[in-house]
């Protein structure tokens, strides 16, 4: 294991329960993994496909960072595909090709091409060592993510009866890891999980109405990188304008972005050319970076489950962050209102549902397992719907089996040349399209042998030509089978997992509606408890929650630190302060030594004659302005 660690990805231990877990697969045992956020889930399986001799199957939903993964899992050299709705059948072949000659290691899969019977026949032709599940809460009823896609994944146990099972969630009550294990049929119950607690973060709830105030407050009293989450696509661009006239670098993010342009903003935050990041719960999967110092919730989420996961981005690295909510007194009403939201009329989803067979002009008693692009905005302006609330009927209606909307998926531009090069000598075309050609030919690698992702804008900038003639010139190739050009595009899908009913027939079982909504409401009143309770430590509160009995408070989140607990308290340890003290002084511009007592919950007294001494070893030094930092 620690070979293959170490020939990959160069580390030379594993974290906390990894090497446990991957031992557990590698001896054929189903496993379900509960790792925090940030805990490296990814290792787990990714280690025992290199050890293991046939295909891996990963199943995620989360189709925007396939790619990102794979080519990840390329520049190490391992081998990986993918198989999603938004690919060709061009792509689709190749890419199982290579499963079936044994050519790939690691093949993930979005979970609605679990309900292709033609996909799982093909499948059948590979060899396949391990399945993993992965975001295992959503095949759960009881989770906050249930998606009925997920069930299909049982099907693969059934075409390789001796493969194990890897399930892995970062977030999942007691009574979601009971379910996933059953629904998973495990041979036997196996779960290895880590406390969802955190020492180094601060839990920190601020109240007030004046939102943008206390955000100003927070990140100018706190130094390095941030997230600040909010709902509103809208709003990510309005706070991110406005931290930036106050002074503070700060860029936007939401999945409505192209796909370059979220590139462009995750790569300048990354680099710190940015420092905080205004997004919706879009950014953030897949982003592995550990000195982000504070996560503020801007918005409240609908569960612990979600927040968990939000707030589980600061502090990878182990060192002190904080893990920050502001919430006005009319927080609580907007959470109430989700409930309503989430769960329209029963006779208004039927209508939903009936208007989308009209839009998709697909017939009564039609449409079983076919896939149909689906602008879900346009949908909405044709029959004067209510984005919010069509959502939430597109999404029972998922729950329910009658149809699986898939989310907004925005697809790459990509090409292949389909040719051999002997031809590409002999092709007579206009100027401008073997400039085209000439420069993808010279620029990206693997044209004759894969689809290889482009961006026309690129070309265009190189060429001094528009982006609509680029455009064209690729249209030309590949009208004469030149080349196989698929442009980008953004869109949802609509898959019929039954024919279509007509609305009369449209039922809703207690399960999806009644009892789905009763726990939505628990979710939101633990998600209050959390916010607005001030009679217990907010991790206690959370640990509660995922099924945990803490003995101590934490003595660090804004409870504890109000009414001052004698135990649990960190800085009651002069190593450990001294260690802290050093910490938030190197950051830059150093800070004062009251801040680094406000930071530490004690008196600059405690910290006064710690500061002297490190002063005295040459360790701090002590600034103009009066703050005092490392030299």
């Amino acid at each position: 294991m620690l070979t293959v660690l170490k020939k990959y990805w160069g580390y030379d231990a594993f974290r906390p329960l990894q090497q446990e877990i991957i031992a557990s697969v590698l001896e054929g045992k189903d496993t379900l993994g509960l790792l925090p956020t940030g805990g490296g889930k990814s290792i787990t399986f990714q280690v025992p496909a290199m050890m293991l001799d046939g295909l891996t199957i990963v199943v995620t939903p989360l189709i925007s960072l396939m790619k990102d993964q794979v080519d990840n899992l390329r520049d190490r050299g391992i081998k990986a595909v993918f198989f999603h709705a938004g690919m060709t059948p061009g792509e689709s072949r190749l890419a199982m090709d290579r499963c079936r000659l044994g050519k790939v290691k690691i093949a993930y899969v979005s979970p609605e091409r679990l309900q292709n019977e033609r996909f799982l026949s093909m499948l059948r032709l590979t060899t396949v060592s391990l399945i993993v599940v992965d975001e295992a809460h959503c095949i759960s009823q009881w989770g906050y993510d249930f998606r009925p896609s997920y069930l299909k994944i049982v099907s693969l146990r059934d075409i390789f009866p001796s493969a194990p099972v890897l399930a892995l969630t970062a977030s999942a009550t007691p009574e979601v890891t009971r379910d996933i294990m059953s629904t998973l049929r495990f041979r036997q119950p196996n779960m290895f999980s880590r406390s969802f607690s955190r020492d180094n973060l601060s839990y920190i709830v601020r109240y007030g109405d004046h939102k943008d105030g206390l955000l100003l407050k927070i990140l100018k009293s706190t130094r390095g990188c941030s997230i600040v989450y909010v709902r509103s696509r809208r709003r990510t661009r309005e706070i991110a304008e406005m931290l930036c006239r106050e002074g503070i670098s700060a860029d936007f993010y939401h999945a409505g972005l192209l796909p370059e342009e979220k590139d462009e903003k995750q790569n300048r935050w990354k680099r710190d050319e940015v420092r905080v990041m205004v997004a919706t719960n879009a950014f953030g999967m897949g982003i592995d970076k550990p000195d982000v110092r504070v996560v503020a919730h801007y918005d409240l989420p609908s569960s612990l489950e979600e927040y968990y996961q939000e707030a589980g981005r600061v502090g990878r690295d182990g060192k002190p962050a904080f893990a920050v909510i502001i919430a006005s007194r009319y927080d609580k009403s907007v959470l109430t209102r989700r409930v309503a939201e989430a769960f329209p009329d029963k006779e208004y989803i039927a209508r939903v549902y009936e208007l989308v067979g009209n839009f998709l002009n697909v017939a009564v008693g039609s449409g079983y397992n076919v896939v149909y692009e689906f602008n879900f905005n346009l949908f909405c302006n044709t029959f004067d719907l209510k984005p919010l609330t069509a959502h939430s009927a597109l999404q029972i209606l998922t729950r329910a089996g009658y149809l699986e909307f898939v989310e907004e998926t925005t697809t790459r531009s990509r090409v292949m040349v389909t040719v051999g090069k002997e031809e590409l000598y002999n092709l007579r075309v206009d100027v401008d399209t073997d400039e085209v050609l000439q420069l993808l030919l010279r620029t990206y690698t693997g044209l004759f042998a894969d689809y290889v992702y482009i961006n026309e804008v690129l070309i265009a900038q190189r060429l001094v030509m528009s982006s609509e003639k680029v455009y064209q010139s690729l249209l030309l190739l590949s009208r004469m089978h030149i080349i196989s050009y698929v442009p980008r595009k953004t869109t949802p899908y609509i898959v019929y997992t039954t024919s279509r009913e007509l609305p009369k027939y449209v039922i809703l079982p207690r399960e999806v509606y009644e009892v789905q909504r009763e726990r939505l409401e628990k979710r939101i009143d633990a998600m209050k408890r959390f916010t607005f309770s001030l009679d217990e430590c907010r991790v206690n509160t959370m640990l509660r929650y995922f099924g945990e009995t803490p003995e101590h408070p934490c003595g660090k989140c804004d409870v504890c630190r109000q009414s001052r607990p004698v135990t649990a308290r960190p800085a009651d340890d002069t190593r450990t302060m001294t260690e802290s003290i050093l910490y938030l002084a190197s950051q830059p511009g150093g800070h004062t030594v009251n801040y680094i007592a406000g930071q530490l919950s004690v008196t600059p007294d405690r910290v006064i004659p710690l500061v002297r001494a490190l002063m005295d070893d040459g360790r701090l030094v002590l600034a103009p302005s009066g703050e005092v930092k490392t030299p």
